[in-house]
């Protein structure tokens, strides 16, 4: 799968995100790493071999998540604004895997962490609390941690015989 033809996350969720508070955002994010989370738990079930790096996937996306919870409080009426969004969002992402292989998907999935990594630092580009800057600086390094380890078992796998 070449980089063209990755799906660019960011114009494809474009219409959701346009739903979304600007003050919301980064909690909407947030959101999706928590289904990104339950898509490697998914794919632990699909490919039982790789199961520990994929869990371990899926233990960086929720601590993505409770990173970006914990510095980006928001009332409990805005959270619940982001439900339709959210569910389109996840229904738009979940389409960009139908018919492929859990292979294919997961080369999908090491360039989508590749794009939020970007996501975290752009948001992070217009801030000025340091503190926040540093944790959203940590999202990105999460991200390019489950890139790197989603390559390096794209790189390992032994083609099924046949």
């Amino acid at each position: 799968m070449t980089e063209s033809v990755f799906p660019n996350f960011a114009e494809l969720l474009g219409p959701c995100i346009a739903q979304v508070p600007p003050t919301a955002f980064p909690r909407f994010l947030a959101l999706l790493e928590r289904g990104a989370a339950d898509r490697y738990r998914d794919w632990a079930g699909d490919i039982p071999e790789h199961v520990e790096v994929l869990l371990a996937c899926a233990m960086r996306e929720d601590r993505i998540a409770d990173l970006v919870e914990h510095v980006w409080p928001i009332d409990d009426s805005v959270l619940e604004q982001l439900n339709g969004p959210l569910s389109a969002a996840r229904d738009l992402y979940h389409g960009q895997f139908v018919g492929l292989s859990a292979w294919e998907q997961l080369a999908i999935q090491a360039n989508a962490e590749l794009q939020g990594a970007t996501a975290w630092r752009t948001i992070a580009a217009g801030l000025t609390d340091q503190a926040v800057i540093a944790e959203l600086e940590r999202c990105a390094k999460l991200e390019e941690e489950s890139s790197r380890e989603l390559q390096r078992l794209i790189v390992r796998r032994v083609p099924p015989a046949g």
